[in-house]
């Protein structure tokens, strides 16, 4: 279990919202990848490019760097089921990303926030916490990262970083079909299960219901304002990546 260490910020740091439509993974590591690019690009020294991507994914099994060694069969498999299977550089093993699911992929450069990647993940580990907690759900840490309920996990969290600057991110699950995790160890841990709000709650509860609160809590906890990205930006970048998708297919 990562141990937090309590830091105190001052609110100074500004991040864009950019929520999108459903998209493909493909689309959306591209996606990542253009955002992440900016950080990097001396070329827009001072220019704000601390993102929040908000979306939700098509259905998809992705694994991370741990993966286990997953064969040619056993992503047959799983595609055969409708998904797409990919294989990627966040921490954590194989996990599921689908409709009615809140995925959120905070591009950020964690000097702006003055903590390291431990601190990154314990911030959003509370985050998560806090917004289960808003709803009346009781969720906790535990020895493998994510949040729980029990013995069931309601958000996983798989991140990189490369010079500072986070890429993937989290997936709270909202009301999701779990029946897609049936077929896989979510996150390789075999004794565990996974939930959603909307079981917890025993009600229907959606992303866009969810979405005021995330937004809220994210803002709280990592001691930030957030604005919406502009709307031009946003248009430039997403017809970049749409772009990438046409020349190489």
């Amino acid at each position: 279990m990562i141990k937090c260490k309590v830091t105190f910020l001052q609110i100074c740091s500004v991040v864009k919202v950019l929520s999108v439509d459903r998209l493909s993974y493909g689309t959306g590591l591209r996606l990542q990848k253009a955002l992440a690019d900016q950080h990097h690009n001396k070329s827009l020294k001072g220019h704000n490019s601390n993102t929040l991507v908000l979306l939700e994914h098509k259905p998809v099994y992705t694994v991370g760097i741990r993966n286990k060694g997953y064969s040619v069969n056993d992503e047959n498999k799983l595609k055969a089921l409708g998904a797409e299977f990919f294989k990627t550089n966040r921490g954590g093993l194989i996990t599921f990303h689908g409709p009615g699911q809140l995925v959120a992929y905070p591009i950020i450069n964690l000097k702006d926030f003055q903590g390291g990647v431990k601190w990154y993940v314990c911030q959003i580990e509370k985050m998560i916490i806090r917004l289960c907690a808003e709803l009346g759900i009781k969720a906790k840490t535990s020895p493998d990262t994510g949040v729980w309920v029990n013995d069931n996990k309601i958000c996983a969290i798989g991140i990189h970083a490369s010079r500072y600057v986070t890429t993937h991110g989290l997936a709270l699950n909202c009301n999701m079909d779990l029946k897609w995790f049936d077929h896989i160890d979510p996150c390789g841990i075999q004794d565990k299960g996974v939930t959603s709000i909307s079981e917890e709650l025993k009600m229907n509860v959606r992303i866009e219901d969810v979405l005021p609160l995330f937004k809220n809590a994210f803002q709280d906890q990592f001691q930030c304002s957030l604005i919406d990205f502009p709307s031009g930006e946003a248009s430039e970048v997403l017809r970049s990546c749409n772009q990438k998708v046409l020349r190489s297919s």
